[in-house]
């Protein structure tokens, strides 16, 4: 609900209905409001040195501040443009402003009794930095002037104004908290999309199981929560709470297929009969759509379906085991795009000498570029450019490390899979049955397979080399983790998100090889060679890296992505989920996570849900959070190269150390 900081020079509509100093009803309400996210909202402004408030029609005035520079200061949006950062300081960050800015939006709940009510929400933009004397003058002014029978509340819209109102009594200042207002909304979009499509509506996953070898490209899946192994469909229905960083969602964005939480999905099968039924389906922010179509459609197989994507041919020749800080970004032809990410990120920190402030360098109209922003977010005046890369550099270097570890080369697989009679073999088959798209055997050839990967000896030239290589940590006892890295993930239109096996608990040279070929295997999974085999990637040019890394507790886990899943266009704020423990339980849906996001141009943060926790993380922690989110940002700008506004994915650790650990990092799918 929160409003935008980027006034365009839209042509206001010749009716404006806008009016100056009248109370608000809820007649007058609903004049001058607008939709968002399906509840109506209305802008206002008050001015401190009129005494008085003005009442924004909504579809003539999209930005509070071009109102306020043109119809109350007189100035032109030329003349607004051209100190655009300096007047949003002004009525967002002056504690001394003239201006409020904010929204109040209309909501239903019910009371006690199960009675329908009716309220309002006050609340700013998520950059203003209010405290809490303006909050509560701001609340004040608001309520004398709106009807007494509607209830009113504050609804802090970031971090800071939380922690300033601790002080305000709630009998002053009543107020609903975001995650209050939004955690039990029936209808949540997760990934924007559109398709057309037969809905299945499945109750278990034990119901999904039975009938998944008849879904196709043209199917809708609806179900309390989707597993992680979905197969690729046109689009995914929740009617359970999950997270946009779950790993169906991720896939759902790598896909590029609608995705939301329908919590009253059942009730709309039982109401209109959708079950089997034919439905135009569509998220975007503001709505999601479910309508039945009468007419079955005459439908086009989509653009995936057809799409083919291209590998690098793989390095099989012998190649040695590495420490991941050995690696580049180069060496994913040989190690895997996952060990090649976490070298790449090793450079970076060691040698602070990339560029880690080009995303803010990108022209974002009507600003040149955010490098002023930048500069305020690192505590730096009017750096030169020189020195604000140095800065980015350091931030970045001092608020996170990259794992240790070492990194298999494909050449041990290549080595391991010649090795064997039976296991060429059985290669063999599942080649021949791809070429003939005999899909009917895919999946028992794909299982034979991975048995005996699993189950064949390893030579024993390739079990020393990676038994060797952990030696120190073996002969200590430590725990160990197994991953996956493999050259067919993160790649354009292909994220192969929770597909591959990690194994996370591993003691002892046995287990080590057990796991190793485990992830091996999981390259060959049914679910793995069908995916790839619909966009065209050959079984002949897919290999598995593995990383190993000594097991580090972990107080917080979790995922941040360096954008909004929700919202593509907003270029300010990043979403980040965590737990305690390992982020795995947040990317496989184990658990519901806190949700925060973080805004890396003027700064703040604010709670989205709390979770299965129920309770929210202490403000020195979510501060901490804040400068883990601002070092993704600075990421971006290098490991998103050419296009800089491509978002990341990373997976990170808050150790037992009190140190911040990234242990994934790799492109976000849009």
């Amino acid at each position: 609900m929160s409003t935008a900081l980027l006034p365009t020079g839209v042509a206001e509509p010749a009716t404006d209905r806008t009016v100056v100093g009248e109370n608000l009803s809820l007649p007058l309400f609903r004049t001058l409001s607008g939709v968002l996210a399906g509840h109506s909202y209305l802008k206002v402004v008050v001015d401190r040195a009129e005494t008085t408030w003005h009442l924004l029609d909504t579809a003539a005035h999209p930005f509070h501040v071009n109102y306020i520079a043109t119809h109350v200061l007189g100035m032109d949006l030329a003349e607004l443009d051209a100190r655009l950062d300096e007047f949003n300081a002004s009525v967002y960050m002056d504690p001394e402003r003239r201006f409020l800015l904010g929204v109040l939006s209309l909501h239903t709940d019910e009371d006690a009794e199960g009675r329908e009510r009716t309220f309002l929400v006050l609340e700013t933009t998520e950059a203003d930095t209010m405290g809490g004397e303006l909050l509560e003058f701001f609340y004040s002014f608001v309520r004398e002037r709106v009807d007494g029978r509607l209830p009113l509340l504050l609804k802090p819209a970031n971090h800071g104004q939380e922690e300033a109102l601790a002080t305000v009594g709630e009998q002053r200042v009543p107020r609903i908290l975001s995650h209050q207002l939004f955690g039990t909304r029936t209808r949540t979009p997760l990934n924007p999309g559109e398709a057309t499509g037969r809905l299945h509506h499945f109750r278990t996953v034990e119901e999904y199981e039975a009938a998944a070898g008849g879904l196709g490209w043209s199917d809708i899946v609806a179900m309390p929560c989707l597993p992680d192994h979905v197969q690729r469909v046109a689009g995914f229905i929740n009617t359970t709470p999950i997270t946009p960083l779950s790993h169906t969602n991720v896939l759902a964005s790598g896909w590029g297929i609608p995705n939301a939480i329908v919590r009253d999905l059942e009730q709309l099968v039982e109401k209109d009969g959708l079950d089997g039924a034919w439905v135009h389906y569509r998220v975007c922010e503001d709505e999601i759509v479910l309508e039945r179509m009468e007419e079955v459609p005459d439908l086009r197989a989509p653009a995936w379906h057809q799409q083919r994507i291209r590998l690098e041919p793989p390095f099989l020749e012998d190649a040695p085991v590495l420490s991941l800080h050995r690696l580049r970004s180069a060496d994913r032809d040989r190690y895997g795009t996952k060990a090649a990410n976490l070298g790449e990120l090793h450079h970076v920190l060691d040698s602070r000498t990339a560029d880690l402030t080009a995303f803010y360098g990108r022209p974002r109209p009507p600003r040149e570029n955010l490098y002023g922003h930048l500069a305020a977010r690192l505590g730096l005046h009017e750096p030169s450019a020189v020195e604000l890369r140095a800065a980015a550099a350091s931030f970045v270097a001092d608020t996170v490390e990259a794992p240790e570890g070492v990194a298999l080369p494909f050449s041990l697989m290549h080595r391991f899979l010649t090795s064997s009679p039976a296991l060429q073999q059985g290669i063999g088959k599942l080649k021949m049955a791809l070429e003939l798209d005999a899909t009917d055997v895919l999946d028992s050839l794909c299982l034979q397979l991975q048995h005996l990967i699993r189950h064949t000896p390893m030579p024993d030239l390739v079990a020393q080399e990676i038994t060797r290589s952990c030696h120190p940590p073996l002969t200590a006892g430590g725990r160990l983790v197994v991953r996956s890295s493999s050259n067919a993930e993160d790649l354009p239109g292909f994220s192969a998100a929770g597909v591959y096996d990690s194994i996370t608990s591993v003691r002892g040279t046995g287990e080590l090889l057990d796991a190793v070929r485990q992830v091996w295997a999981s390259l060959l999974s049914p679910r793995s060679v069908r995916l790839r085999h619909q966009v065209g990637i050959s079984l002949d040019e897919t290999y598995m890296g593995v990383i190993i890394q000594v097991y580090v507790p972990a107080a917080l886990g979790g995922v941040l992505v360096t954008c909004n899943p929700t919202r593509r266009e907003d270029f300010r704020n990043v979403y980040l989920n965590c737990s305690p423990g390992s982020p795995e339980q947040v990317v496989d849906g184990e658990i519901l996570p806190q949700q925060y996001l973080y805004n890396t141009v003027e700064g703040g943060g604010r709670t989205v849900a709390l979770g299965t926790s129920g309770e929210g993380l202490p403000a020195a922690t979510r501060a901490r959070l804040a400068d883990l989110s601002l070092t993704g940002r600075l990421l971006q700008s290098h490991f998103s190269t050419p296009e800089v506004d491509g978002p990341l994915d990373i997976e990170w650790l808050l150790t037992d150390q009190g140190g911040f650990r990234l242990v994934q990092i790799r492109p976000y799918a849009l």
